[in-house]
C-alpha cells in the first residue's frame, strides 16, 4: 500500500498563500523541478490527488488541470464538470482516502493542497508524510501551513534553488 504525503510549500513564517490565495511570492522564485526533493520527482510515485476548493480553483484560474491521476476535490461549491477523473466530495476525509487508495493501486496518495485539508488526514491518522519547500519570504499573514498539532520526525533536508526543503515523516499520537 502507498503512502500518503502533503506536498507543499510555504513562506518561512509558516503560510502557503496570501490571505486572497495570491501564490506571486512563489512562482517567481528559483527552483529545479528535476532537483532535490523536486516536484517532478514527487509527482511520479502518485496514483491519487486530494485538494481543496480554493487550491483546484487557483489551478484552473492559473495553469489549468494538468494531473492524469484520480483527484478528489473537497468542496460545497459548485464548479464545471471537467474531463477527466476528477471527483467533487464533501465526505469525511477517512472514506475519500480508502476510495483514494484503491484507485492509486499500490501508488502513493498526494494531499495537494491546503493546510486544513492536511490537517483533516493528519488528525484521522491518514497521513504519513509532510514534505515542505521554504521560500526566503514572510508573508505576515495568509493561509496556514498546518493547522493544530502534527508531531514530526525530520527525514531528509535539501537546497533546491531558492528554496530549504524538508521531509518528514507523522509521528503518532499518544
Amino acid at each position: 500500500m502507498g503512502r500518503t504525503h502533503y506536498y507543499t510549500a510555504s513562506s518561512l513564517d509558516g503560510f502557503i498563500a496570501t490571505q486572497d490565495d495570491s501564490l506571486d511570492w512563489l512562482v517567481t522564485r528559483n527552483y529545479d523541478p528535476h532537483g532535490p526533493m523536486g516536484y517532478e520527482v514527487f509527482l511520479q510515485r502518485i496514483g491519487a490527488i486530494a485538494l481543496g476548493a480554493s487550491t483546484y480553483q487557483w489551478l484552473l484560474d492559473h495553469q489549468g488541470w494538468t494531473y492524469d491521476v484520480p483527484a478528489w476535490v473537497f468542496t460545497h461549491r459548485q464548479f464545471p464538470v471537467p474531463a477527466g477523473a476528477i471527483r467533487f466530495t464533501s465526505a469525511d476525509v477517512a472514506e475519500v482516502h480508502a476510495a483514494m487508495t484503491a484507485a492509486a493501486a499500490g501508488r502513493d496518495l498526494w494531499i495537494m493542497g491546503g493546510g486544513g485539508l492536511a490537517g483533516q488526514f493528519a488528525s484521522r491518522g491518514l497521513l504519513d508524510e509532510v514534505w515542505i519547500q521554504y521560500a526566503p519570504v514572510t508573508l505576515g499573514a495568509g493561509k496556514p501551513l498546518l493547522p493544530g498539532r502534527i508531531e514530526l520526525r525530520l527525514v531528509e533536508v535539501a537546497i533546491n534553488g531558492d528554496f530549504a526543503c524538508t521531509h518528514y515523516e507523522t509521528v503518532p499520537g499518544p
